[in-house]
């Protein structure tokens, strides 16, 4: 039950972090991120994390 917690605050934290560096990006650059890239990696990542 824990690692499952831990597992959740883990994957919250990085989506909340990606989606602060993706703001940051766009409002200095001005152009959006290709979301595909962001996605296959959150998908990557949360298929690797599973038991």
């Amino acid at each position: 039950m824990l690692e499952k917690l831990v597992q959740a605050a883990i994957i919250t934290f990085l989506l909340h972090l990606i989606a602060g560096i993706n703001y940051n990006t766009k409002i200095q650059a001005s152009v959006k991120p290709p979301t595909s890239e962001i996605s296959t990696t959150i998908i990557s990542f949360l298929w690797r994390s599973l038991p």
